[in-house]
């Protein structure tokens, strides 16, 4: 039976050389072979060994794995089977040549056959479904959970590249997919849609089939599975706190938590942005979330405070929109009432009746408005004179308001009185002073001695303030009493109160002043009608008359004015790193009589800014930097195109933000030292600090460089944030100055860091343990050389000195020599007029 198996396997064989050897091109001498073979295929020749005399046949042994053989008397490499690559991806064989006795004659020779894969194992997902949860309003593009699956193939070829999608979105109620699938890592997050329009309200589950594809989905032949993964949507976490709200001067100890936010990712920073630029912003925040207000705060000062909480991540980009938060500083009853005038005038006519208003003590108290802190009650506390009677007055208690009690007064009798009141809130009391002045009645009119004042022609550019016309109306009522002062007013001209009129109080004269800025271009033409009035009533049966009004018109002149800045002060906030050309703001300004307006910048000292003379636009010209000043001033001109000395300023001030964008360095007010012999145990005190501006507190780290002599010599230990301490690591040192390379980092983002060469002296020490330098004096004498430059230098002083002399001595005789010629010529003209 065997006989006839093993004759029917070589007639397969022979049958298989016949059909096949004609495909065999590759044969040679027996020797070490690798070969590559794909996987699959069953039935295939490999290689065929040629044999060289004496030998007559081949022998293969090692890892045939029961697929692998060689004919023996052909030395046919062949397989009778399929290999697998999953299974095993080397097979490494002996093949050796024998003589007709079995002897060998050649080998063993290493035949070594790799197995090449080919994509037949469909990719595989690690679980049946999957099951996340989305925030709502979360960022897009953040990964909130991950597909994984594996492809048995060989991950080196495209067999096992795996890449996703998403197949189906139940429900997808929108134009665009509410997910999104990164196909290389399977991590799934919201889509721009998604983030926007994601609401548990509206639908709190979702279903995606997630699909996966083998060969990088780049061939229709590719592997292909299936998951699907369920989705719940949870409402944000990121939601601004209710109003809070914080009661004022408070006792507790501060910082004092008063609210908490959360972000929807986990490893976020928190931070504050200020909406208001207060010198000392008295919130914060940690980094939990939680905020917390720093000192106690006054209503008084400040009863309402609006900030910004965001979220960054570690590149400092903003993770959510940032979260308004308002607080409410509540009031107590913390001030007392105030007098609104130390003294309070009235006057009341003696002739009034019972019942009659005579005036308001008004007062105040800082508390809050409209509440039981700051409600005032009064009671009028003494009367004096108490004539005719003790009670004359009556003051309302809640407002204020002072009424006779009875038609008791005569200015005869009694012209003032004086009162005292009471002022009282829930918690304090104050005095105020009433003066009551008892005055005859009101019965003349003001009456003006001029009926028409004509015409006034004034120029728009008069300033506010000037007098423009003088006016005068005589009252025959008592002198310096309300019956006689008058009141001029504008009765009708002015809508807008340009003019104000004021009276003279011992003339009664009235001036009239521009109130508001005048504009030809506005109002060139005023007719106004003026009126004089008195404080007190008019007597019973007397009223005003046109004798009481007189007119005048005001021209007004058109005047060339400079254009008008839009704001007084422009002010903003930039980034120190920002590019040069960047846009920093625009200024407007417009001329009044519609001229163009050109810009150009003043006092602009470190030239950082550049504007555009037309637009308005200001841009930066030069690299910023706020080490050299935080808080940038230049004044904004804005002049007329066509009459340039018509110009106006206004001020740009620009805050510069930080970044860190300075290492590291040591401070230190003197260079370490340690006096030899060491004994081993010194230490010395180091000091870093950072030019950037530092937000809360200084963290550095220090280190040394790292190369073996340094290390093998000092040791540096952190003591706290911005201090260590440097020791050496044994006292075998000599006297001498010694480098010792020192590495700072920051805790900026990103970190910095800086290498600082610090000098360490080893040196002989004093008693007061400072270093000691010992001075030599030399003594010796100067070299030839110098002897030489020294004489020469000392005759050259004499010459310098003789000739002095000498010239000297020239100009006396010159001198002596015209005036003996003068006194001659002066003697002999005296002589011819004598």
């Amino acid at each position: 039976m065997f006989k006839l198996y093993g004759l029917q396997f070589l007639l397969v064989i022979h049958l298989a050389v016949c059909q096949n050897l004609g495909d065999l091109h590759v044969s040679g001498p027996l020797k070490d072979m690798n070969f590559s073979v794909p996987e699959g295929g069953g039935l295939r020749f490999i290689y065929q060994f040629t044999s060289e005399p004496p030998a007559v046949s081949f022998r293969a042994t090692g890892e045939k794995d029961g697929i692998i053989d060689i004919v023996p008397s052909t030395g046919i490499l062949y397989l009778n089977g399929s290999l697998d690559w999953e299974t095993k991806t080397v097979h490494r064989l002996q093949v050796e040549s024998l003589d007709e006795r079995g002897n060998v004659v050649k080998g063993p020779y290493a035949i070594t056959i790799h197995v090449e894969d080919i994509n037949d194992n469909p990719p595989e997902f690690d679980q049946i479904k999957y099951t996340g949860v989305v925030r709502q309003n979360s960022r897009p593009g953040k990964p909130f959970m991950y597909v994984h699956a594996t492809d048995r193939d060989d991950p080196t070829t495209p067999h096992a590249r795996l890449t996703y999608s998403i197949l189906h979105h139940f429900p997808n109620p929108y134009t665009e997919m509410l997910f999104q699938i990164n196909n290389v890592t399977g991590a799934i997050s919201p889509s721009k849609m998604g983030s926007y329009y994601l609401d548990p309200q509206k639908q709190d589950t979702f279903t995606l089939v997630v699909t996966v594809k083998d060969m990088a989905g780049m061939t229709t032949n590719a592997f292909t599975n299936s998951a699907d993964v369920i989705i719940t949507v949870k409402e944000s976490l990121w939601k601004a706190p209710p109003t809070i709200h914080i009661q004022e001067n408070s006792t507790q100890v501060h910082p004092v938590n008063i609210s908490q936010v959360h972000s929807n990712d986990p490893d976020v920073i928190y931070d504050i942005f200020e909406k208001e630029n207060l010198p000392r912003f008295p919130f914060s925040i940690d980094h939990n979330g939680v905020i917390y207000v720093t000192k106690p705060l006054d209503r008084e000062e400040k009863d309402t405070y609006t900030f910004f909480v965001i979220a960054k991540d570690n590149e400092g980009e903003l993770v959510d929109k940032p979260l308004p938060i308002h607080v409410i500083v509540e009031d107590i009853n913390d001030n007392p009432p105030v007098c609104q005038q130390a003294v309070t005038v009235m006057e009341v006519q003696e002739n009034e009746g019972g019942g009659s208003n005579i005036g308001t003590l008004f007062a105040m108290d800082m508390d809050e408005k409209d509440t039981l802190n700051s409600r005032l009650q009064f009671k009028i506390e003494s009367q004096v004179p108490a004539v005719p009677a003790s009670n004359l007055f009556f003051i309302q208690q809640d407002t204020g308001i002072l009424q006779l009690t009875s038609r008791s007064l005569n200015k005869r009798i009694v012209s003032n009185y004086s009162l005292k009141v009471l002022v009282t809130d829930a918690v304090f009391q104050t005095i105020c002073n009433v003066e009551i002045h008892v005055i005859d009645i009101n019965d003349w009119i003001p009456i003006f001695e001029k009926s028409d004042y004509h015409n006034v022609t004034v120029a728009e550019s008069l300033p506010v303030g000037t007098v423009i016309l003088e006016i005068q109306a005589t009252d025959g009522d008592e002198p310096a009493t309300g019956s006689s002062y008058i009141i001029y007013q504008v009765k009708e001209g002015d809508p807008n109160n340009t003019f104000i009129i004021e009276t003279d109080h011992e003339t009664n004269r009235g001036f009239v002043r521009i109130n508001k800025a005048l504009d030809f271009e506005a109002a060139p033409v005023y007719n106004l009608v003026i009126n004089a009035t008195n404080p007190e009533p008019l007597a019973s049966g007397v009223q005003y008359n046109s004798s009481s009004l007189t007119l005048f018109k005001v021209f007004v002149t058109n005047v060339d004015e400079p254009p008008v800045f839009h704001e007084t002060v422009y002010k903003g906030e930039v980034s120190e790193d920002i590019p040069v050309n960047t846009l920093v703001m625009t200024v407007k300004a417009y001329d009044p009589e519609g001229d163009t307006v050109r810009y150009s910048l003043e006092g602009d000292m470190r030239k950082w800014l550049r504007i555009d003379s037309a637009t308005g636009q200001i841009y930066t010209a030069s690299t910023l930097d706020r080490e050299q000043q935080e808080t940038y001033t230049v004044e904004v001109v804005a002049s007329e195109l066509n009459n340039a000395a018509q110009k106006s300023k206004t001020t740009l001030i620009l805050h510069l933000r930080d970044v860190n964008d300075n290492p590291p360095h040591l401070a230190m007010d003197y260079p370490p030292f340690f006096c030899h012999p060491l004994s081993g145990r010194e230490r010395t005190l180091i000091r870093a600090a950072d030019a950037d501006k530092q937000w809360y507190y200084s963290t550095f780290s220090f280190s040394l460089a790292d190369d073996m002599n340094t290390r093998n010599n000092w040791e540096i230990s952190k003591v706290n944030a911005t201090h260590a301490y440097l020791s050496p690591k044994h006292a075998d040192f000599e006297e001498k100055m010694y480098n010792v390379p020192v590495i700072i980092n920051d805790n900026g983002k990103p970190p910095l860091e800086g290498k600082v060469n610090l000098e360490v002296n080893i040196c002989k020490c004093s008693s007061e343990k400072s270093c000691f330098i010992e001075v030599q004096r030399e003594h010796s004498w100067p070299s030839t050389g110098q002897a030489i430059g020294i004489l020469i230098g000392v005759l050259l002083i004499i010459g310098f000195i003789i000739g002095g002399v000498f010239f000297h001595m020239k100009y006396k005789q010159k001198n002596e020599k015209k005036s003996h010629q003068k006194d001659v010529k002066d003697k002999s003209e005296l002589n011819r007029l004598a």
